[in-house]
């Protein structure tokens, strides 16, 4: 495999300019990325930094090239619902074949997404804070920098660059596994059911999505409100599957759902085997789209800002919305609502491909099966780079 990641490296360089070192600039940045992501970055330094949030002070971690010599084009990056949050292996490879482009990123932390609490209403905040942090580094050029999203993190990230204390300092952003309707990706991860141009199609869904979901708005829908056991069941297996790194229908997980059940009250155990069925089972399709319904509406209710698209209406500067094709966390099609959402006027493009996805995958680039749409998604890539 690694033989095979030289040989991409080779034909992303090749076409590219006479040598590496005197390709043009965005091409230059599109290489040395790929580069580093496929063969991993040896150059780079992080640095614990801390941000004032306003309402607490975050970690995060900075992240800029080896032996940098002065200010670079920056960039915030905002992680997903994880356990591992910023430490996230992936967004680590991410950010650092970032710095190899010549930027400096920072990645800051989001405690209560690490948590699993739907929380959409710090992103702002926790942007606004992060590009204080690249100011005050002295890393970061005094221009407009880049913000990055990340699957819960990437519609909240576009939003909040319509909120004229983050849009004065922000180029455009990015959003990679974004999703735009709430109750469209519940129902997906309740039903393994999404649409798309009139077609229906059907992918067993990441289970961690639904686990998420009830263990925090479970207890708002009224025919589940004596249900906190169930709720802290499910945030129970999010965090043994988050700690261990057990993907979510790896039947290694079935013995700590027996557990787990056994401890929860007689009546309230089939509401468990609703949303944790053994790896095997999707949940009983009887019950699934009436509690993707209750569980929606419930959502809307408690946070109402989980549900983007309100706040998308106000986007104004360029996004890019990037997609696998094969997610099984949140469908592609919700990629393609994402980019369908901005107004007409807002400079936007999307791109799904085969080449990433949220679980189940061995990386960014699914080379072997995928490699011909490396071209477009290089394309994809080198536009998001020109940003900063």
């Amino acid at each position: 495999m690694r033989s095979s990641r030289r040989a991409i490296c080779r034909y992303l360089s090749q076409p590219l300019g006479p040598t590496f070192d005197t390709m043009p600039l965005p091409r230059l940045r599109t290489a040395r990325y790929a580069r580093a992501w496929l063969l991993g970055a040896s150059r780079f330094e992080d640095e614990e930094v801390t941000l004032d949030r306003g309402d607490r002070t975050v970690p995060a971690t900075l992240t800029r090239p080896a032996r940098a010599r002065g200010p670079l084009p920056g960039w915030v990056v905002l992680h997903g619902i994880t356990r591992r949050g910023r430490a996230h292996e992936q967004l680590l490879r991410f950010t650092r074949a970032l710095a190899d482009t010549g930027a400096v990123a920072i990645v800051p932390e989001v405690p209560e997404w690490r948590d699993f609490k739907l929380a959409p209403t710090l992103a702002a905040p926790t942007i606004v804070a992060a590009i204080r942090g690249l100011r005050d580094s002295g890393w970061a050029l005094e221009a407009p920098v880049g913000v990055i999203g990340f699957s819960f993190g990437a519609p909240h990230a576009i939003a909040a660059t319509a909120r004229p204390d983050v849009a004065e300092h922000v180029a455009g952003s990015v959003a990679f596994g974004g999703y735009c309707s709430l109750e469209r990706t519940i129902r997906f991860l309740m039903t393994g059911q999404h649409e798309w141009g009139g077609r229906t199609h059907r992918v067993t869904p990441d289970a961690y999505g639904r686990w998420i979901l009830a263990a925090n708005y479970l207890t708002a829908v009224p025919d589940y409100a004596h249900a906190d056991d169930v709720a802290g069941a499910l945030r129970s297996l999010c965090s043994h599957s988050g700690d261990h790194n057990i993907y979510s229908l790896d039947p290694r997980l079935d013995t700590l759902k027996v557990e787990l059940r056994r401890a929860l009250t007689e009546a309230n155990r089939p509401l468990f085997d609703l949303f944790a069925p053994p790896a095997s089972q999707l949940p009983d399709p009887r019950r699934a789209d009436d509690a993707a319904e209750a569980l929606a509406a419930a959502g809307r209710r408690a946070e109402p800002a989980g549900e983007p698209l309100p706040a998308l209406a106000s986007v104004r500067l360029p996004v890019h919305v990037l997609h696998g094709r094969h997610d099984a966390l949140i469908p592609y099609s919700e990629g393609l609502r994402l980019r369908g959402a901005l107004p007409t006027r807002t400079w936007s493009s999307v791109t799904i491909t085969q080449l990433f996805g949220h679980s189940g995958e061995s990386g960014l680039f699914s080379l072997l099966r995928s490699a011909g749409e490396l071209p477009r998604f290089v394309a994809a890539l080198r536009r998001v780079l020109r940003l900063v």
